[in-house]
């Protein structure tokens, strides 16, 4: 869903771009194009556009390197950089963190823009994206804004867990993420919903729900569910039941143990027979 709406986004910056190109590219003043904020969903990719202008771009046939970096300006880490010697030459990258990133654009065209691929929570920051050219000033320019990258998830449960203490009783843990945070809740073995009874926070986009105080046999079933989607699983309880024939079990563990031992003594005596080259005789 947030894939498909990219694009045609994608496609309205690049148009705006071209046009604030054409417009100002008379001046001698830097210029930049990028979006404040571009959403993206995590496990799938998200673009991040970049337009630039500058006083040498329509003439510049040197040296060109393009690079995006993440958290801050200037000295932020650098995530992905690509170098052009000439004209005729493509930006090739000599820097491209895990390999997450695609050059979209042609920054001999003043499009710096890239893909981001197989998103997780640690590429949800800010991007900001930097034009070097190799001229008798060595002409640089950055974006002070950034791109802010905004990311969503369908909920998903992680994990579940039963215990036992003193002051839950029996008790099911549910561990979920997504983005916006899921909202949890239980359905006990009759399938009615139940009362959560401590619901916290994790990180940012995960939580976790307890349920107290188990008294039924059978599944509990947690829901997760936000504006991406719902997802559930279940965790099955029984609990021990004391009775008059629980005995039983034990005496004939105890009864097999008591045949194997009179087994083991029988071979004991035998192999002692043999070696001494004594025999019955029946």
């Amino acid at each position: 869903m947030l894939g498909s709406s990219l694009s045609p986004l994608f496609c309205v910056l690049q148009l705006l771009g071209l046009a604030l190109l054409i417009l100002g590219n008379g001046g001698n003043q830097w210029s930049f194009q990028v979006p404040k904020e571009v959403m993206g969903e995590v496990g799938k990719s998200a673009t991040l556009p970049c337009w630039f202008s500058s006083p040498h771009s329509r003439s510049h046939d040197g040296a060109l390197i393009a690079i995006w970096r993440i958290s801050r300006p200037y000295d932020g880490t650098v995530v992905f950089k690509c170098v052009t010697h000439n004209s005729s030459e493509p930006c090739r990258a000599t820097t491209n963190y895990m390999n997450k990133f695609t050059l979209l654009g042609n920054p001999r065209h003043n499009n710096l823009s890239i893909s981001i691929g197989n998103l997780t929570w640690e590429d949800s920051t800010k991007y900001y994206c930097r034009v070097e050219l190799s001229t008798d000033r060595h002409d640089k320019y950055e974006t002070k804004t950034g791109i802010k990258l905004h990311l969503a998830a369908p909920p998903r449960i992680l994990n579940m867990t039963i215990g036992f203490d003193s002051s839950r009783g029996y008790y099911a843990v549910c561990l979920a993420e997504g983005e916006p945070a899921p909202s949890l809740y239980w359905t006990d073995p009759l399938n009615k919903d139940q009362d959560i009874s401590l619901t916290r926070p994790i990180l940012k986009h995960q939580v976790a729900t307890e349920l107290h105080y188990l008294t039924r046999d059978g599944k509990y079933t947690c829901v997760a569910t936000n504006c991406h989607g719902r997802v559930e699983s279940s965790v099955y309880f029984f609990k021990f039941k004391s009775g008059g024939n629980n005995n039983m079990p034990l005496g004939l563990l105890w009864a097999a143990l008591a045949l194997k031992l009179m087994l083991l003594l029988v071979l004991l005596c035998a192999a002692v027979c043999y070696r001494n080259g004594k025999w019955w005789d029946f």
